[in-house]
């Protein structure tokens, strides 16, 4: 096939497909566009109208609830105000009782109010300089009779007693009907305008229903023309896309996949057949590749076997001459020891070393090499078990030296028993190794680190310096000579396998490691472990 790609390159491009021809050619935005620009003038003109009848009907209803109805009101308590007045005061004007004479300034002070009310309302009311003048008109009429009545009476009480009503009356009567006349202009007024501004509001209404009457129309319409486009123009191509892409999924592979419209499912058929075209190659090539895969596979299960088979001939084979050699050579030595000479005793004592030490060679390496690979399983285990069975295969190397070894109360962890065991001993081992003059002293702490326990191994030896921090986790690295420490150079390198296995990492907190002066007093090595599942509930 064409298409498929050369080993070790990129894949190409995918071509072009074949452009959509006549209506095809438009995409699916192009139909929204045109039927949304129809639509979209029908709700402007909706909107307009009905945003011009919510205002109108609002400032109706402002003017009618909040200026015309209350001014109704005002007037009503005018009108109230006023006969309270003439009441009381021809009532203090027959029987001169100071009771009738105070419920006279009660009224006058709540006339006063609603004029006040009133004239603070003209303003805002239609029509509002004829208002004025009939509010001024009423105004000055109360005052009229007033001064004309009602002052008049109250400076006749003390001379004229009761008769000061009687002799005032047609006086009474004259302002009255003045007053009762202003106060139905004015009423009559405000009761018309209450009249238009309903007939306003009504109007107001009916306009904003014809108004949504025409969005709800228009929204009709958009369902309506969006439904027959994405109908005809997007499920049938998609059906039948659908369908093509459906007999691929069959097993007809070399089923064509191809819609004519819209445009961009006539782009996406292209490129989804292109892209079925070189799965296809793609699919041989991977199947060639999974054959590989498998006879590789088969090669490393092979050679995984014969690493196996080469670790138990290491751990038996090849350790059991070397046991012979250094036990003939003590032998010999035992025998004729008194024969040889100093020299002689030396070459048999380096034969000694040299076996003892190739044997923890191959010791070390294979537990070196069983990390992650034998015996691996890991369970939730308290690290506490594992690090008093290091303590107590280090009990010799303790007892001689004079170690101290504290810990802090150990978690629960995610780990395998053997592994934790080694990694305690060989970080205690070396504390005890690597002692200064003093006794060596050795701490084993543990804190929280997220999802992860952070252990450290802290100790008052020799220390390292900070420029060797990363060279001493390499296997068969050494900063001592074996004549001043002996070792395989593989301990440390075998914590970072066991720790890294476990998901982990080690390092040497160096700040703990080298203090502010140039002494150095001890080593922190420091791990994180995963926590086990008792430990996260």
């Amino acid at each position: 096939m064409t298409d498929r790609p050369d080993r070790g390159t990129s894949p190409h491009p995918l071509p072009a497909p074949t452009p959509a021809k006549g209506f095809g050619r438009f995409p699916v935005g192009r139909w929204f566009m045109f039927a949304g620009v129809g639509i979209a003038l029908v709700f402007m003109i909706s909107a307009v109208v009905t945003i011009r009848s919510i205002e109108d009907a609002r400032q109706a209803r402002e003017t009618l609830v909040d200026v015309i109805d209350p001014a109704t009101l005002r007037t009503l308590e005018i009108s109230n105000a006023l006969t309270a007045q003439e009441s009381s005061m021809r009532t203090y004007g027959r029987t001169n009782e100071e009771t009738s004479l105070r419920e006279y300034r009660e009224a006058l002070a709540a006339e006063h109010r609603a004029l006040d009310a009133l004239t603070a309302l003209i303003p805002r009311i239609p029509e509002r300089q004829r208002i004025s003048v009939e509010v001024a008109n009423l105004k000055a009429r109360g005052e009229a009779w007033r001064r004309d009545y009602a002052e008049r009476v109250i400076a006749l009480v003390p001379t004229l007693k009761t008769d000061a009503a009687r002799q005032n009356a047609a006086i009474n009567a004259t302002r009255s009907t003045e007053i009762r006349q202003s106060l139905e202009e004015l009423q009559n007024h405000l009761n018309r305008l209450h009249e238009i501004g309903s007939v306003q509001l009504d109007r107001g209404w009916q306009a904003l229903y014809v108004a949504l009457i025409g969005v709800a129309g228009a929204l009709v319409a958009a369902v309506i023309v969006s439904v027959l486009i994405v109908r005809h123009v997007v499920l049938r191509p998609l059906a039948e896309l659908n369908e093509q892409v459906r007999a691929v999924a069959q097993g007809d592979f070399d089923h064509r996949l191809r819609v004519e419209h819209p445009a961009e499912l006539a782009e996406l058929s292209g490129h989804v057949d292109a892209m079925r075209h070189r799965i296809l190659a793609e699919w041989h090539r991977s199947s060639e590749t999974q054959r590989k895969l498998e006879d590789q596979a088969t090669e490393l299960r092979r050679s995984n076997s014969e690493l196996e088979q080469f670790a138990y001939v290491a751990s038996h084979d090849l350790q059991e001459p070397l046991r012979k050699v250094a036990s003939f050579t003590q032998m010999l030595e035992q025998r004729y020891g008194d024969q040889l000479d100093d020299r002689a005793k030396q070459y048999i004592a380096f034969a000694v070393d040299g076996a003892k030490r190739m044997q923890m060679l191959i010791n070390d390496l294979l537990d070196f090499s069983r990390v992650g690979r034998m015996g691996g399983e890991r369970t939730d285990i308290d690290a506490e078990g594992p690090l008093r069975a290091a303590l107590n295969n280090l009990a010799a190397p303790i007892e001689d030296t004079g170690a101290t070894v504290t810990y802090d109360e150990l978690p629960q962890v995610h780990g395998n028993r053997v592994q934790l065991t080694q990694l305690f001993q060989n970080l205690i081992g070396n504390a005890i190794k690597f002692r200064s003059a003093d006794p060596p002293e050795i701490h084993i702490g543990v804190r929280r680190d997220g999802d992860m326990w952070e252990f450290s191994c802290t100790d008052n030896g020799i220390g390292i310096d900070s420029k060797y921090t990363d060279r001493i986790f390499l296997i068969f690295q050494r900063l001592h000579g074996r004549d001043v420490y002996a070792g395989t150079g593989i301990g440390l390198a075998l914590c970072k396998k066991i720790v890294e296995y476990h998901g982990g990492r080690i390092w040497v907190d160096t700040e703990d490691s080298e203090p502010e002066n140039t002494t150095r007093t001890g080593t922190t090595f420091r791990w994180t472990f995963p926590s086990g599942e008792t430990a996260d509930e």
